[in-house]
């Protein structure tokens, strides 16, 4: 199905981190015929409910960006919940969009789907070669089953539906909270009130620029892709490509670079202007040691992202200053 401005779109998850990054990118292109709901107006884990939507909405196309999202440590402390719902949302839109004619789909999924130990660059054909990091499988096993349930309506019925998986994703809208956050959110808001001197998690008040304790050894590499990249990505993968261009609708989405998380925390120390210390607490885990993403599948189609590290950081510390 071509897409053209008058497509109608059903944006699912638009107030999230990457949700609200597409909308912005779909109406920067001229999307405007985009129908979104909120969690409170649509739970899209009641099948009944996002049935009922569908049949109501008839959407042509569908970008699945809802999911429930979060770092080492929820995702350690509420396995259940990360598994239950992500397979309930996926099982729940991808099922209705099929079953009312939605032709085309994009499903966002997680680079965290390769296995701990699979070589690097990661390559979309590792997936299923080996075992999943522990810290993350109950998410990482939903997005599978994402993937698959988009592959096997392709391979059956002849649908268009692609899988994109992106990369360690940063950026304005992103999640603070020191509790569920992913590592450069939660970096960066360490570093700030370290900087200014904010009471820490027991209340007590500390002097400006006190030491900022981070998870781990600082050992492991990240790749981080900035929000707005992603968006741009998914926007530019909707007008240009199908599952016929991309072996089983998979493509991977990155910048093909990554860094030591040691190496983060000092661009993140420099972009706040932290001038403390940084102490590593050994005794919490590291995750995966390497996660870098090869994007020659999305490079081949003629996408490659545009925004630098320390200025995606600068422009994400900004939006959270203003806010904090």
């Amino acid at each position: 199905m071509p897409v053209d401005l008058n497509t109608r779109i059903y944006l699912a998850g638009h107030r999230g981190l990457v949700g609200s990054a597409i909308l912005r990118a779909l109406r920067t292109r001229g999307y405007e015929n985009l129908v979104l709901r909120s969690k409170a107006e649509l739970d899209l884990t009641d099948q009944a409910a996002t049935r009922a939507f569908f049949a109501s909405e008839q959407p042509e196309l569908v970008i699945l960006a809802a999911a429930r999202v979060g770092g080492i440590l929820a995702n350690s402390e509420q396995p259940y919940e990360f598994i239950h719902d992500n397979l309930a949302i996926e099982l729940n839109v991808i099922d209705a969009a099929f079953r009312h004619g939605v032709r085309r789909l994009l499903f966002l999924g997680s680079s965290c789907i390769y296995p701990k130990l699979a070589p690097q660059p990661l390559k979309e054909e590792y997936l299923l070669t080996g075992p999943l990091e522990e810290t993350n499988r109950p998410y990482a096993l939903a997005k599978i089953a994402g993937i698959e349930m988009c592959r096997s309506l392709n391979r059956e019925y002849g649908t268009d539906y692609l899988s994109l998986m992106p990369t360690n994703l940063y950026g304005p809208g992103d999640n603070f909270n020191l509790h569920t956050s992913h590592v450069l959110p939660a970096m960066l808001r360490k570093f700030h009130e370290a900087k200014v001197g904010a009471p820490g998690v027991d209340g007590v008040a500390r002097p400006p620029h006190s030491p900022v304790v981070l998870w781990g050894t600082g050992t492991p590499r990240r790749e981080f892709l900035h929000v707005d990249d992603v968006a741009d990505a998914a926007a530019y993968v909707m007008e240009h490509a199908t599952a016929a261009d991309l072996p089983d609708g998979m493509v991977n989405v990155g910048t093909g670079q990554d860094l030591t998380i040691q190496e983060l925390a000092e661009v993140v120390q420099r972009v706040v202007g932290h001038r403390g210390e940084i102490i590593w607490d050994t005794s919490k885990p590291d995750g995966t040691p390497r996660k870098l993403l090869d994007i020659g599948r999305l490079k081949a189609l003629g996408w490659t992202p545009t925004i630098p590290l320390e200025e995606g950081i600068r422009r994400t510390y900004e939006w959270y200053v203003q806010r904090a």
